[in-house]
């Protein structure tokens, strides 16, 4: 193995292990070579000439001759900093744009689709920006999103203020230097994704905001959304979010070259601060510090619970991360629930024609602005047809016949989409999204009886490789296959061997080849990443270590009671409760709430406001201890032992429930025969957890 090569498995174990892992996926994997155009993988493989085609011929076919982006990408340009690097607290890598320059050498990377090469250079943007003359600045290009700072009479209002608390401090420092130091008034997050208020400790002090000096302000709905959305499924969001955001890949023409709405998110400490101010209405004004604001609520469009922002002293309108350039999610590949793609088409109607007609500019959360009524109206109908196209073709072709299986491959967008860059899908793709529009209005199953129940792919593909002819068969096909340059061919027929073969290391190689051809022609980034990330574990195993650490205190302060006790219940192991059956009363007098928890069937059910009259266990502590249970920071035990606890009744009822719960981690194989052996246990402790503390959340950014 080059040496090169062992940094990089060097640097996947910290990754796993938590350092350097950022909130949404990425970690800083930098590679050496990237700039030489070598690959960081000895097993990797060049473009094919099939791939180098396909790239030449998007080089003809798409709109270059649009230069608009580059232009409006530049204008307001202020200052970069001297730094490339951000440090974070813990004294890890926080963020690091230099290792993404070996895409500003002016070279075509047939590696690399062509117009995934243009976004993932128009987002090397760093440094301070000016929007509205001496009114709106931008920081851009210090972590996945932006963070936008509105000067008031006295201070500045923080837009969204990133992912991490270092990468927030480093650009509030910037504006500081560059246009004049004032105190920060106001926080505003746009919605409920990490990336969009983890860093708000990095420019607000708490005591500020608790004393009223500092206002937060956020939309209705946004605490619960905060966190919810990441906890259920939190342990497998993780683990294919190291596919959707290429964790372990190098940043690299041959690996990880961008994430679409930004380059990657920062590694450094994830905070929330709960919001003082809930905006409710639909349209909603509000003056703060003598600025005018009108927030337009636009929940379950790209988040649960988000808002645009118009100001109409300056014309100025705040699209948050709907409307950004490109076409998002409707379905994220790490897993969440399905967005409704025809609700976000008519909020962007709805501030097409509310703000659209005056706007002068146009600024998101991602991105760079866009100026000039004209050009704001063009953008903002373009993402509205997408969206309309999106939902109402897909339906179109359901309604035809057209199934979950195969719209796919059928589903197109209109030549006058396609010509327009804020059409493209560098975030979301044509592929998964019109899959989901159908999934969240049809479901998984597509009619035939055959694919109701259908075998696991580990028991059904035995019988394919034996149909086939067996596995030196499927081999010499595949090959041929992609000797020809039919990749999805080629891949039918050898993941099928891998599955039944798991242990079969030719197999694994010719089917990582196969995604890594598939990798580089594709346009969005969480595609891309998805299968070379799936090559590089076909290669070199899933990564081992201790699972990622995502529960800071802000987080676990932010779960409610509710959503711990919910959370509790998908972390049990139902057969290990089988004939189990008790009635616990749970009460956290310093903030009056009170549950019962019951045992029932195998399945543990509770009730908010709610005591038994005969409860087995009734369990009192005050919120703020249970908090720490949760944040595995102490346990019952030993709350009980300080007097901080007190158990009434029946104990063997919690002895019962502890015995029954199962603490998650991100180890599971996403690619069959990719699983780690376990280290040595002198080189790698087991971490023991309790089990009633929170499970690990999938922090979600830029989802």
């Amino acid at each position: 193995m080059k040496p090169t090569l062992n940094k990089f498995f060097l640097a996947a174990s910290l990754l796993a292990s938590g350092f350097a892992f950022a909130a949404g996926g990425g970690g800083v994997v930098a590679d050496p070579g990237a700039m030489q155009g070598k690959h960081f993988d000895v097993k990797g493989k060049a473009p094919s000439s099939f791939t180098v085609e396909l790239q030449n011929g998007l080089r003809k076919s798409l709109p270059f001759e649009d230069k608009r982006d580059f232009e409006e990408s530049k204008k307001g340009f202020i200052a970069a900093p001297a730094y490339k690097t951000i440090m974070a607290d813990a004294g890890n890598v926080a963020w690091d744009m230099g290792s993404y320059e070996f895409l500003l050498q002016g070279k075509d990377f047939d590696s690399v689709h062509p117009s995934l090469q243009r976004q993932a250079i128009l987002n090397m943007g760093y440094g301070l920006y000016e929007v509205v003359p001496g009114k709106i600045y931008q920081v851009r290009g210090f972590d996945l999103a932006n963070i936008s700072f509105v000067k008031t009479n006295t201070g500045w209002i923080v837009f969204d203020p990133l992912t991490a608390k270092e990468t927030a401090r480093a650009a509030l420092e910037l504006v500081n230097e560059k246009v004049g130091k004032r105190p920060v008034v106001a926080v505003v997050y746009s919605h409920s994704h990490g990336d969009h208020f983890g860093g708000v400790r990095g420019v607000v002090d708490e005591a500020d905001v608790k004393s009223g000096k500092v206002k937060v302000i956020a939309p209705v709905g946004f605490m619960d959304h905060a966190v919810a959305e990441n906890v259920y499924a939190g342990n497998a969001m993780t683990r294919r979010m190291y596919f959707q955001y290429g964790v372990l890949l190098p940043r690299s023409p041959f690996g990880h070259v961008d994430q679409s709405i930004g380059k990657n998110t920062a590694a450094g400490n994830l905070g929330l601060i709960e919001p003082t101010i809930l905006i409710n209405e639909p349209f909603e004004k509000m003056t703060v510090d003598g600025v005018e604001m009108e927030f337009q609520n636009t929940p379950g469009t790209e988040a649960p619970a988000e808002m645009n922002t118009y100001f109409p002293q300056f014309k100025a309108f705040w699209a948050a991360e709907n409307i950004t350039g490109t076409i998002h999610n409707i379905y994220t590949l790490r897993g969440a629930l399905v967005r409704d793609a025809l609700a976000w088409s008519k909020n962007i109607n709805n501030a097409l024609y509310r703000y659209g007609n005056e706007a002068e500019v146009m600024f998101a959360s991602h991105s760079w602005p866009r100026w000039g009524n004209e050009r704001i109206q063009e953008v903002m109908r373009t993402q509205r047809d997408s969206y309309a196209h999106l939902n109402n073709e897909v339906l179109h072709l359901a309604n035809n016949g057209v199934t979950i299986n195969e719209v796919h491959n059928v589903y197109k967008q209109p030549e006058s989409l396609k010509s327009q860059w804020a059409a493209h899908s560098y975030h979301g793709s044509e592929e998964h999204n019109s899959r989901a529009v159908i999934n969240r209005y049809l479901g998984y199953w597509d009619a035939n009886p055959a694919t109701l129940i259908p075998l696991s792919p580990k028991d059904s593909a035995p019988l394919y490789v034996e149909m086939m002819g067996g596995p030196d068969k499927i081999m010499s096909k595949g090959k041929s296959l992609y000797k020809q340059g039919k990749y999805r061919e080629a891949m039918e027929i050898v993941n099928k061997l891998v599955y039944a073969q798991p242990n079969n290391v030719a197999a694994k190689d010719l089917l990582a080849d196969i995604f890594e051809q598939i990798g580089y022609q594709k346009e969005s980034p969480s595609v891309r990443n998805s299968f070379l990330g799936a090559a590089y574990e076909l290669r070199h195993g899933m990564p081992s270590g201790a699972s990622p650490k995502s529960n800071g205190p802000d987080m676990i302060k932010a779960m409610t009671t509710e959503l711990w006790l919910n959370s509790l219940a998908i972390s049990m192991d139902s057969k290990k409760a089988a004939g189990m059956k008790f009635t616990i009363n749970l009460a956290t007098p310093d903030n009056g709430e009170k549950f019962v928890i019951e045992m029932s069937n195998s399945a543990l059910t509770n009730i908010k406001g709610q005591q038994a009259k005969n409860p087995n266990l009734t369990i009192t502590l005050n919120r703020s201890e249970l908090e720490k249970v949760m944040g595995g920071q102490t346990s019952f035990e030993k709350l009980l032992s300080e007097g901080k606890a007190r158990f009434d009744g029946d104990r063997k009822s919690f002895d019962q429930l502890k015995s029954t719960l199962t603490v998650f981690t991100p180890d599971f194989e996403l690619m069959p025969g990719t699983k780690a052996k376990k280290l040595d246990a002198k080189s790698s402790p087991k971490v023991v957890k309790d089990p009633f503390a929170a499970q690990d959340m999938a922090i979600t950014a830029g989802e």
